[in-house]
């Protein structure tokens, strides 16, 4: 069979590459490509040399509480309703930044990196006050710092003593803390570690039985933070003693006078 005319036609256009008008634009939009390649190309690599002379200088982001900053925390341990007396102050505690004032008052002026930012929490609080343990099975209380007291030692199970307002009832160790002072129902939690250090912070250490709520530290303890928080703190020198040297007197000696008389 002979082949049609228009199929000879395409066969000649395709060995010739193309008819003249797409012979006439080929050159054109092929060279036009690739100039803008070579272009982007080039601003490619300008750029990247650029950003590698000059790398973005990242500052380091600084987590409160920093080193040599002064927060402060109202406390308070509560045994299954009854609050427990004051933590005293830990005379052999050396090295760390967790102070314990008068009426539960917590100052911390982290020192190093180990109670500082992230690591400003009540698990390291426990671990640095002599005697007190703060876990989440077990809440160890001592006389006196170091001094261990079998009678404010609580694990989870035990029974609420006889003394106790839920005497008998079975306790767990849970914590509760308030992150500002306008806000009235705690945050609950067994892990201390999630407890962190921060601007009024007041936190309850607690041996309830299952559905008590702990209550926050006293108004005392609450107004004593506050006070300290914003009074600046003065350092006295104190006055130099003068010193006032008296010349010693001079003393004068009279040599007395002897006449003689001849007989």
């Amino acid at each position: 069979m002979a082949k049609s005319t228009s199929g000879k036609w395409v066969s000649r256009v395709g060995a010739a590459g193309g008819g003249k008008t797409y012979q006439k634009t080929r050159p054109s939009n092929f060279y036009g490509a690739l100039i803008v390649i070579v272009v982007l190309g080039l601003a490619l690599t300008a750029y990247s040399r650029y950003e590698y002379q000059n790398p973005v200088k990242h500052h380091k982001v600084v987590v409160s509480p920093a080193i040599g900053s002064v927060q402060y925390a109202a406390l308070s341990i509560q045994d299954c309703g009854v609050t427990l007396p004051y933590l005293v102050s830990d005379t052999t505690y050396k090295g760390g930044g967790f102070i314990v004032g008068g009426d539960d008052v917590v100052r911390l002026t982290p020192l190093t990196a180990a109670d500082a930012g992230n690591n400003a929490t009540l698990k390291t609080f426990a671990s640095e006050y002599s005697g007190l343990t703060a876990t989440s099975k077990e809440l160890a209380v001592p006389k006196g710092a170091g001094i261990a007291n079998p009678k404010t030692t609580f694990k989870n199970g035990e029974a609420c003593g006889s003394t106790t307002k839920y005497a008998g009832k079975t306790g767990k160790v849970v914590y509760a803390y308030w992150s500002t002072l306008g806000q009235e129902k705690p945050t609950l939690t067994t892990n201390p570690a999630k407890i962190k250090f921060t601007k009024d912070l007041r936190v309850t250490l607690a041996f309830e039985p299952t559905g008590v709520t702990p209550t926050a530290p006293s108004a005392k303890s609450e107004e004593l933070m506050v006070e300290d928080a914003t009074t600046p703190t003065t350092t006295t020198t104190p006055p130099t003693a003068t010193t006032t040297t008296t010349a010693p007197l001079s003393t004068t000696t009279t040599t007395p006078t002897t006449t003689t008389t001849k007989g």
